[in-house]
């Protein structure tokens, strides 16, 4: 694993700290790569968003049924989640 230093300003570094002794990490490390790993996540979310709005504008808003076309992106959007994309 890769070691890095970083610098923190007191109220984060108060908020780490209250992370760890919440008993819900069990280091600083473990709540910065969650963050990390939830950030990367909403990255590939915002990615698939943007993808699909460029599609439809591109195909001139003809699409399915609101229905099926919310259904539709719900699907990929777990999928996207779950790291399958």
């Amino acid at each position: 694993m890769t070691r890095q230093s970083i610098s923190l300003t007191p109220p984060n570094d108060a908020w780490l700290v209250a992370q760890v002794e919440s008993s819900e990490y069990s280091s600083k490390s473990d709540v910065v790569n969650d963050l990390i790993r939830k950030a990367r996540v909403a990255e590939r979310e915002t990615q698939f968003i943007r993808a699909k709005l460029i599609e439809a504008e591109q195909s001139g808003f003809v699409t399915p049924d609101r229905e099926e076309l919310l259904a539709k992106i719900k699907s990929k959007r777990k999928s996207v989640t779950d790291g399958n994309v």
